[in-house]
């Protein structure tokens, strides 16, 4: 994943200023697996209007 796509989707989740102050390894686990989860939402949906 990109560093821009991971910071579009921590700023779509709410919890960017939390990656500005304490880097990545500041952020919880769930919203790290509800970045996970947007990103493959997000995949789908392209592959989705692919076809």
């Amino acid at each position: 994943m990109s560093e821009r796509l991971k910071e579009e989707l921590a700023k779509e989740l709410g919890f960017y200023d939390v990656v500005q102050k304490e880097g990545w390894g500041g952020i919880k686990a769930r919203d790290a697996g509800n970045m996970v989860k947007r990103a493959i939402e997000l995949a789908e949906e392209q592959l989705a209007s692919r076809q």
